[in-house]
C-alpha cells in the first residue's frame, strides 16, 4: 500500500504538470497531447493496477525498482529497459527510446514521442501503461535518472566512465562543478585548459603548479585565480607558448591532435617546437601511446574528455623517450600515486581490448 500511494502521488503530480496543455488542448491524433482526464482516470488508474499486481505476484519485468529518483553512468550500446510507470530523465549524452506497442511520454513538453526518437536532455520521460520500452545509449556516455520498474542490459563497448573513475582514484582527473555524473562531463569536449592541466598531471607536476606564484603574460587569465597557476607555471616551465603572445584562450576546445601533442610532450617525444601536428597521432601510435585502430578513430571522431581521459589512462603504460621505464613507474617514483592504489583502479576495467 506504500508503494500504491507514492505512485498515486507521482501520477497525481505529473498530471498537474501536463494540466495547463491538456486543458487547452484535449489532444487529438494530430496533436497527440495527454489529455488531464486520461492522465487522472484511466492512465493513472491502470498503471496502478498493473504495477501493483506484477509486484505481488512478484513477476514484474523488469524485475528492479527505484523507489526514488537514481542516477546512473552508462556507455554505448548498454539499454535500460522499462515498462508501466518507468520515469527516465536524460542529463547528458544521447539516448533513443525503442518500443513496439503503447506510448511513452514527454512529460516536460506534454506529448507521446514516437518510437525511435532521440531523448531531449534535461526532458522527463513516462512509460505509459501496456508498454515496453528500451531507452539505448547511442554517445559513448550518457548519464541519467530513473524511477520506478527497470533492468539493465551493459555493452562490451568501451567504458569511458569506469576509466575516468580510475584515474581519479589515482588523483589524475578531477571533475567539474556539474552537479551529474561526478562532474566527469566525459560528454563535452575538452578545453585548452582542461587539457593544459591533465598535461601537468601525467608529469607529475601539480603540486609545483598549484603553489606557483609568478606572473603569466596572458591577458585572458586571471591574476591570482587557479588557472593562473597552472598556466603561469607552464609558460614558465616551456611547456606552453600561449596561443598568441599575449592569449591562452583557456575555453577554446582541443582536438585529438593537440591533446596527443601534450601526452607526446609529457613523454619526451615533442616539445613546443613543433607546430605542424599533422602526424601527432601517427607518431603516437609509433611510440606506443596509441594502437593503429585508436589513431585512426581518433583522428574520424569529435574529441571528448571521453577521450582525454582514454588517451591519458593508457599512456600511464607508455614509455618514456630514451629511458625504457614506463609514466606510470615514473610518477609512482615521485609519489603522485602508489603501484597499489594502480592496481586497484586497474582492476576495475577488467581487460578491455584496445582496438
Amino acid at each position: 500500500m506504500k508503494k500504491r500511494a507514492l505512485f498515486a502521488a507521482l501520477f497525481l503530480l505529473l498530471s498537474g504538470a501536463l494540466g495547463l496543455l491538456a486543458a487547452a488542448s484535449g489532444g487529438t491524433a494530430a496533436d497527440p497531447l495527454i489529455s488531464l482526464s486520461y492522465l487522472n482516470g484511466t492512465f493513472t488508474q491502470t498503471a496502478l493496477d498493473r504495477i501493483e499486481a506484477q509486484r505481488e505476484r512478484g513477476s514484474a519485468a523488469p524485475a528492479a525498482f527505484a523507489e526514488s529518483w537514481t542516477e546512473t553512468r552508462l556507455k554505448s550500446g548498454d539499454v535500460l529497459s522499462g515498462s508501466t510507470g518507468t520515469l527516465i530523465l536524460p542529463l547528458a549524452g544521447s539516448l533513443r527510446a525503442s518500443f513496439f506497442s503503447g506510448a511513452v511520454v514527454d512529460v516536460t513538453e506534454g506529448t507521446e514521442i514516437p518510437s525511435g526518437s532521440l531523448l531531449i536532455p534535461m526532458h522527463r520521460y513516462l512509460t505509459a501503461e501496456d508498454t515496453a520500452v528500451f531507452f539505448t545509449v547511442e554517445s559513448r556516455t550518457a548519464v541519467l535518472d530513473y524511477q520506478g520498474p527497470y533492468a539493465f542490459s551493459l555493452s562490451s563497448a568501451t567504458d569511458y566512465n569506469a576509466i575516468a573513475e580510475a584515474l581519479r582514484s589515482i588523483g589524475l582527473f578531477r571533475g567539474s562543478l556539474t552537479g551529474y555524473g561526478s562532474g566527469f562531463d566525459l560528454e563535452a569536449a575538452p578545453t585548452r585548459l582542461q587539457a593544459l592541466i591533465m598535461f601537468i598531471r601525467l608529469l607529475g607536476e601539480e603540486d609545483a603548479a598549484l603553489a606557483y606564484t609568478g606572473a603569466t603574460p596572458f591577458t585572458d587569465i586571471q591574476p591570482g585565480s587557479e588557472p593562473a597557476r597552472y598556466v603561469g607555471y607552464a609558460y614558465s616551465m616551456g611547456y606552453t607558448n600561449g596561443y598568441t603572445k599575449t592569449t591562452f584562450r583557456p575555453s577554446q576546445k582541443v582536438n585529438a591532435y593537440q591533446y596527443v601533442e601534450f601526452v607526446l610532450r609529457a613523454l619526451g617525444y615533442s616539445s613546443t617546437g613543433t607546430t605542424d601536428l599533422t602526424g601527432t597521432l601517427d607518431r603516437a601510435a609509433e611510440c606506443g601511446v596509441l594502437t593503429a585502430g585508436e589513431a585512426a578513430a581518433l583522428a574520424k571522431e569529435t574529441f571528448l574528455r571521453a577521450d582525454l581521459v582514454y588517451v591519458s589512462w593508457y599512456a600511464l603504460d607508455a614509455q618514456l623517450s630514451g629511458t625504457g621505464q614506463t609514466l606510470r613507474r615514473a610518477l609512482t617514483d615521485k609519489g603522485v600515486f602508489t603501484d597499489a592504489a594502480y592496481q586497484a583502479a586497474a582492476a576495475g576495467l577488467g581487460s578491455p581490448q584496445r582496438p
